[in-house]
């Protein structure tokens, strides 16, 4: 069995009149997440990870931020795009693993509602997808409630009788 892991990594300021999306949940909160898209890092880092895990390079290469098409875009939907690409060289997610940093608001009431979104989109039931949240204890920009930042790690699998 044919097996890649990659990891990804993602932040994004906070600023106000926007939304706070994550994982393709909206989550109330009074700051949003600043970017060219709706700047959801978690599905940012997830898509970075699943690039990465092949070679493909980062979303920024798909989904340049000097790109209008992708202004205000949804993130699940560039999500979907990067899983087509990797189910078109062969390959399957085994799992993902990621971890949301933000000191508030609090996460724990959408983590379940994250999973599942991300999972539909993926394809995978949602225990294959893990996420968790954490604060950074007041330290550093994202402990002083300047941005929110994701890591993710992502395990694929190739497919049977697809060789490499």
């Amino acid at each position: 069995m044919n097996i890649r892991i990659g990891n990804g990594y993602d932040i994004h300021q906070l600023a106000p009149e926007r939304d706070l999306i994550l994982g393709g949940v909206k989550i109330p909160h009074s700051l949003g997440l600043l970017g060219h898209s709706d700047a959801d890092v978690l599905t940012h880092a997830i898509m970075d990870a699943l690039l990465g895990a092949l070679s493909l390079g980062d979303i920024g290469h798909y989904f340049p931020p000097s790109d209008p098409q992708w202004k205000n875009a949804d993130s699940l939907v560039l999500l979907q795009q990067v899983y087509q690409l990797i189910e078109s060289k062969g390959w399957e997610i085994g799992n993902i693993d990621s971890v949301v940093i933000a000191e508030r608001p609090k996460l724990k009431p959408y983590i379940e509602r994250m999973r599942d979104r991300l999972s539909q989109v993926l394809r995978v039931d949602p225990d294959q997808v893990g996420v968790k949240a954490t604060t950074h204890e007041k330290l550093d920009a994202v402990g002083r409630e300047e941005g929110i930042a994701a890591y993710a790690v992502a395990l694929l699998v190739q497919k049977a009788g697809r060789g490499e």
